[in-house]
């Protein structure tokens, strides 16, 4: 590999994108194209391990969208997103004035992307991917499912199989089945993505499914610990009673 050369990948679940994409790039001999995938999973385990400095990311895939690509990743590389007519990402595109593709495109608009991006590269400045990502999803839209990348795979657990979470320093453990899996996020913020009709914050440190829960007990005056169906017991804060008795 040329030291100039930027490592590229290409993620599009159609075969014709990939192979507009490849076409256009063997245009710029610095870019240097070291996987193509088709899926958002095969994305994130290729990025995990080849650490590309470059991405092409198509948004609308089935069963991993790009935002949660770059969701799971844990240092993305410079993304040039690629779209058909997603105007939320479109949006958020403008506001961070990030790269995007907007299908279909011609080699003109392509190479200017490109070059933005090469810069980014160059710079040592991959941009803002998680802030576009987070910021393209529509508002109010709650989670179904977790997404958790542990190694190179990813783990995906549908949020009615969540027993409760748990804040631990920078991260939140999510218990399901007997089972926990860390994940880099803080509880606040997940909070706000989760049906509150279900997942209730018991405690500053604890969120629960309430469909989970057996029973409430008075631990101390102002202080009660819910007694989970598999025995499990969690602490429930004055404020975090109060709103178990407004679903209860």
């Amino acid at each position: 590999m040329k030291p100039s050369s930027v490592k590229t990948i290409i993620v599009d679940d159609e075969e014709l994108a990939r192979s507009l994409l490849r076409e256009y790039c063997s245009a710029h001999p610095h870019i240097e194209i070291v996987a193509e995938c088709a899926n958002g999973f095969d994305a994130v385990k290729a990025v995990t391990e080849l650490k590309p400095d470059l991405m092409f990311l198509d948004i609308q895939m089935p069963k991993l969208s790009g935002f949660e690509v770059i969701e799971l990743l844990d240092q993305p590389p410079a993304v040039i997103f690629v779209t058909a007519f997603d105007q939320y990402a479109l949006k958020a595109f403008e506001v961070h004035a990030a790269d995007y593709l907007l299908k279909p495109f011609g080699k003109e608009r392509f190479a200017e992307a490109l070059e933005h991006a090469v810069e980014r590269v160059r710079r040592n400045q991959p941009g803002k991917s998680r802030e576009i990502a987070s910021d393209a999803k529509p508002s109010g839209q709650q989670l179904a499912r977790i997404l958790i990348k542990e190694g190179s795979k990813v783990l995906v657990i549908p949020v009615e199989k969540i027993d409760y979470i748990e804040a631990q320093d920078d991260y939140v453990s999510f218990h399901s089945e007997g089972k926990q899996h860390l994940k880099m996020q803080r509880l606040a913020d997940l909070e706000t993505s989760l049906d509150s009709r279900r997942f209730v914050r018991i405690h500053r440190s604890f969120i629960l499914n309430i469909e989970r829960l057996s029973k409430l007990e008075l631990y101390a005056k102002d202080s009660r610990t819910a007694v989970l169906k598999d025995g499990t017991q969690l602490p429930v804060s004055r404020t975090g009673y109060d709103k178990l008795k407004e679903l209860l």
